[in-house]
């Protein structure tokens, strides 16, 4: 058990390096083990949701190593076995198991899927698409069984849900004839995923579109990609630069893939610069209020919409934050105002009252952007904010600790 305590009150200034997409990452890895050949992946972040991805890796008979940021999967010892719920529970994206194995071995035995708690977050669109292919659903439990003795080619509907676009492509693949993934979604990480499936010869068309079509093939070969860079990691720091920063730097970023961020930060005022690969941030006084709405992208991500709510805390005047993707990811509003904040939930919607100043408390991060909200918070807060169940942070966030530590946050991880 870890804490993390922070001295709020001090600018930050320098350049924070932004790592390799989790939500990229952890749906690169499952994908490598549908060619029977090797798949090198580097810019891989060093998070606790990649142990977890290497450990079902590692169970299945993979042989992995790392170097660095580059990771080597040989997937040709590789054996379809149950997964366990020790494995499945340890995060959301064990699911992707699911589509690669159906897609290799025609059957995937697993667990339902663990990750945070931020409200209903069923499968029954990845379900219903596998049965789409000829697959068979049956559960027992906590425990699903798919399998067919052929997938053929569907149209599948998935109301642009990242998970299950993901999955039905590992799935469909090697699906004989042509499958049609519409109202696909089109963020960034599902097309870094549909270039390394076409790097190792999968026929798909329409990347980057709500539409994608796949003609199945035979087998897959040895391949490599490098992992986009984090878009919510490299969101979160930019807020930390609205709010506290001093010409701070957040570079190794793809600037397109914030554009819903960066327009309402410009709306609001901030003192932001916009360069080819990086963006300079700094602190600037009474900013203008926001009214924003989390939508599937390109717009507002669910993601950000906790850091964000820290950053409303401090404008002029009143905000309002809707959530539409969601039911429950308001957790962190208690804690903020514990802290000083005046916010009001009414159905998905927050109103934020403020300015409002925030003081350091003891304050719990109850899932992975709930705990990066706080963690802003405590940058800015008067005197010492104390994070405990940090795991939930640590599993998204590579190395924020020393990220921050080095910008001049005065901030550390101690043991409980």
């Amino acid at each position: 058990m870890k804490k993390i305590k922070i001295e709020g009150g001090h600018p930050i200034h320098g350049k924070i390096v932004v790592s390799g997409a989790k939500n990229s990452a952890v749906a690169l890895l499952p994908a490598a083990i549908l060619c029977n050949g090797i798949v090198t992946i580097d810019n891989v972040p060093k998070i606790s949701d990649i142990d977890a991805i290497k450990e079902i890796l590692t169970y299945l008979g993979a042989k992995i190593e790392c170097e660095k940021d580059k990771i080597t999967i040989d997937s040709r010892t590789i054996q379809n076995r149950a997964i366990p719920e020790s494995l499945a529970k340890k995060l959301r994206a064990s699911y992707y198991f699911m589509g690669a194995l159906l897609g290799k071995f025609r059957k995937t035995e697993m667990s339902f899927p663990g990750g945070c708690s931020i409200g209903a977050r069923p499968i029954d669109l990845h379900l219903k698409g596998f049965e789409n292919l000829g697959a068979t659903v049956s559960s027992n439990e906590n425990q699903y069984l798919v399998e067919t003795p052929k997938l053929m080619g569907a149209d599948l509907y998935v109301r642009h849900s990242v998970g299950a676009t993901v999955n039905l492509l590992l799935s469909s693949v090697f699906a004989e004839g042509t499958t049609t993934i519409h109202d696909a979604a089109k963020e960034p990480e599902i097309t870094n995923v549909v270039e390394l499936l076409q790097n190792m010869g999968a026929n798909i068309r329409g990347k980057g579109t709500d539409t994608l079509i796949i003609d199945g093939v035979t087998k897959l070969h040895s391949a490599s990609i490098s992992v986009i860079p984090d878009r919510i990691e490299a969101g979160t720091y930019v807020i930390a630069g609205v709010l506290c920063g001093n010409q701070l730097e957040i570079t190794n970023i793809i600037p397109e893939h914030l554009n819903s961020l960066i327009e309402i930060l410009q709306k609001m005022e901030a003192d932001i610069t916009i360069l080819k690969n990086s963006i300079i941030v700094s602190k600037k006084e009474n900013l203008l209020p926001a009214n924003i709405k989390t939508e599937v992208y390109p717009g507002f991500p669910t993601d950000l919409q906790q850091p964000m709510t820290t950053l409303l805390t401090t404008v002029s005047g009143s905000s309002t934050l809707e959530e539409t993707i969601y039911e429950n990811r308001f957790k962190h509003v208690s804690y903020l105002n514990q802290m000083g904040a005046s916010i009001t939930i009414q159905d998905k919607k927050l109103t934020i009252a403020a300015p409002t100043e925030l003081i350091g408390r003891e304050v719990v991060a109850t899932d992975l952007r709930a705990g990066a909200s706080l963690v802003l918070a405590g940058l800015t807060a008067m005197g010492e904010t104390s994070i405990t169940e940090v795991e939930h942070i640590l599993r998204g966030y590579e190395n924020i600790i020393e990220k921050l530590k080095n910008v001049g946050a005065k901030i550390k991880l101690e043991e409980i």
